[in-house]
């Protein structure tokens, strides 16, 4: 197994943010993050200057795993790339992203929601893929269905994924974790409420725990 992706099937949830004004809130919600007990995050580029997030986080906190999120073009993927980031997410299944991805020898998880880009995902020769938007397209019972005859597939669902579900999704088997805002929203990172991030960070860690073992 690629070793992002053991990593992120260990730690079982990957935090999804968006950081409008990462020289002032990457590191701070790093700290958050870690201390909660989550060491792994995924910068989307829905905001400006992901880039940079990424690599501050790489520079001062290189114990942690940082990804790409909302990687939309080849142009976006070697800017992460070169920023450090250790893997890609992107909502769709875009061959130039993926095949840019491989290029360059980087872990990559892209959106799919039906058997056709499944299928184009075994082709392009990976073994994950985000599950996306995964409440919206039919959650745990479309990934069980999708599941039967793509056993080799693992999920990543993400969209709708909150505490309250996120025990059901990784009772799925071929679930290998859920990526979720919940655990850092916008709110709690504008309000610098790094104190309940590394609270919801902490109550997450227990829920993979005891789902996990």
């Amino acid at each position: 197994m690629d070793p992002i992706r053991r990593s992120i099937t260990l730690l079982g949830t990957l935090p999804v943010i968006r950081l409008d004004h990462p020289e002032r809130d990457a590191l701070p919600l790093a700290d958050a993050l870690l201390e909660g007990g989550l060491p792994l995050i995924e910068i989307t580029f829905r905001a400006e200057g992901a880039e940079k997030a990424i690599a501050q986080i790489r520079k001062h906190r290189p114990e942690m795993l940082v990804g790409a999120g909302t990687v939309l073009t080849p142009g976006q993927v070697k800017a992460a790339y070169d920023a450090g980031a250790h893997f890609m997410v992107s909502p769709g299944l875009n061959r130039r992203v993926v095949e840019t991805c491989l290029t360059l020898g980087t872990a990559v998880f892209p959106g799919c929601m039906t058997p056709t880009e499944i299928e184009t995902a075994i082709e392009l020769g990976l073994e994950a893929v985000k599950f996306f938007p995964a409440e919206q397209a039919g959650g745990i019972a479309m990934i069980k269905a999708l599941s039967a005859p793509y056993r080799t597939i693992g999920f990543v669902p993400t969209g709708g994924v909150t505490l309250e579900n996120l025990a059901d999704y990784l009772r799925c088997p071929s679930v290998i974790a859920c990526g979720g805002s919940y655990m850092a929203t916008p709110k709690m990172i504008e309000e610098h409420n790094w104190r309940a991030i590394t609270e919801m960070c902490r109550r997450t860690v227990d829920i993979v725990k005891q789902v996990k073992g």
